[in-house]
């Protein structure tokens, strides 16, 4: 209104105010084109902040913060800065649907990641599927199983066999031990990450002719484990197996102390022995349990470009805000979850789902966890697992597990960095 009047009082006609008008307008909307392209490229996720899983959970969410920040340092995505929007799932899988409809529906995120762990990433793909979202999970085991969503991608080294993945190795140094073991008790947790793994080794259980004397599935809520060791102990068995998630992990090993299993072989898939958080907190009580959960591990071979860098500044930011100090395993997965998405968007110059989740089965993605390429189901082609063995851990510094002194590489034999000490209750003394 202001405008068409002081053009009338400039006093001209009709048909030029009129030329004028168009010509404003027509140049208003190209020189505010620019600011429209600058939003954002929100990219969507639950984490586990608060809950069980919580300690690994920051730890991937700083990381991802880390990258960011990074992007957009260098021009972010398709000229765009990256904007992170995500919600604590409390370590709780009937949180994540609710979250993910969310992003998708009333946020309206451009892309989505994770969520992290098995046990979010599982009840998170329904709604992905429905909307056709790509999406990276987090250090999930097998996830993807049951769905064959093809726009899924894992970062997790299980490789193209996640069911056995986990359980291979623990089996692998089992028996080459002598005298050879012959019985076996099986400790999981009775939800995802304990079914699949379980699965695994019940499958190795016959394949090398072992006895299973022990077989329980332990709710998840569980928080007193040693009538579970009690009756692992009255069973006698030479292998312990177990598959657990963070507080488990720390509930067990103590109760292992407390009730004073004698066993020749004791570990597996512990997701607690991740943490530095946790490993400190147990100390001595770890020597002897075998880790078969490790992804990345501060040793010349796992040494990727980029990885220094990201741990530098994640080790920086780790005291203030009260996490890991080291962030070994879930800094460099996180950090590198979303590198494989960006890559995807910058190899297709899009945000078009099927395209990007095309793209990702077609290339090789260079990331600090080094250099992944995806099969069908969206797990590396080639894993990556190792199998470690807690020694000689002293008291409760946090700095005996910088490196990797005090747990000891013991198969694949490229890693293989020390001895196995066996029966399990000669690493105790």
């Amino acid at each position: 209104m202001k405008l068409t009047m002081s053009l009338n009082r400039a006093g001209l006609r009709p048909a030029f105010r009129t030329l004028f008008l168009i010509t404003f307008f027509f140049l208003a909307a190209i020189y505010a084109a620019p600011v429209r392209a600058a939003e954002p490229i929100k990219i969507g996720f639950s984490i586990s902040l608060t809950g069980g899983l919580a300690a690994n959970g920051k730890q991937v969410l700083v990381a991802m913060q880390i990258w960011r920040d990074d992007v957009n340092a260098n021009g972010g995505l398709l000229g765009r800065p990256v904007e992170l929007v995500y919600f604590d799932d409390q370590s709780t899988g009937t949180q994540v649907p609710g979250i993910y409809t969310k992003l998708i529906e009333v946020d309206k995120v451009d892309l989505t990641v994770g969520p992290y762990a098995t046990n979010m990433v599982v009840p998170a793909l329904p709604v992905l599927i429905q909307h056709g979202m790509v999406t990276v999970g987090i250090t999930a085991q097998g996830a993807n199983l049951n769905f064959h969503y093809p726009k899924y991608f894992s970062m997790n080294s299980v490789g193209p066999d996640p069911r056995h993945a986990f359980a291979e190795g623990f089996f692998a140094v089992a028996m080459e031990q002598k005298p050879t073991p012959k019985t076996i008790a099986l400790v999981v947790a009775d939800a995802e990450l304990g079914h699949i793994s379980g699965e695994g080794a019940r499958d190795y259980v016959k394949q090398y002719g072992l006895r299973l004397v022990y077989d329980r599935a332990y709710p998840p809520n569980t928080t007193d484990f040693s009538p579970i060791i009690r009756a692992v102990q009255a069973a006698q068995p030479d292998l312990v197996y177990v598959a657990a998630y963070p507080p488990d992990t720390v509930g067990l090993i103590r109760a292992v102390s407390e009730v004073g299993l004698k066993t020749k072989m004791f570990g597996g898939t512990m997701i607690g022995l991740l943490s530095t958080t946790f490993k400190t907190q147990l100390g001595p009580l770890l020597n002897g349990v075998v880790s078969t959960a490790d992804i990345y591990v501060p040793s010349t071979s796992f040494d990727f470009p980029g990885i220094h860098p990201l741990l530098e500044k994640y080790q920086k930011l780790a005291t203030a805000e009260g996490i890991d100090p080291y962030g070994y395993n879930f800094a460099p997965l996180g950090y590198a979850a979303m590198q494989v998405l960006a890559a995807g968007v910058a190899g297709t110059k899009s945000l078009d789902q099927d395209k990007i989740g095309q793209w990702l089965h077609e290339h090789t993605v260079s990331t600090v966890a080094g250099e992944l390429s995806f099969g069908p189901g969206g797990e590396w082609t080639k894993g990556r697992q190792i199998v470690s063995q807690f020694q000689h851990v002293a008291g409760h510094d946090v700095d005996q597990f910088k490196d990797m002194s005090k747990q000891v590489i013991v198969w694949p034999s490229q890693y293989k960095a020390g001895e196995f000490i066996y029966p399990y209750t000669d690493a105790l003394k």
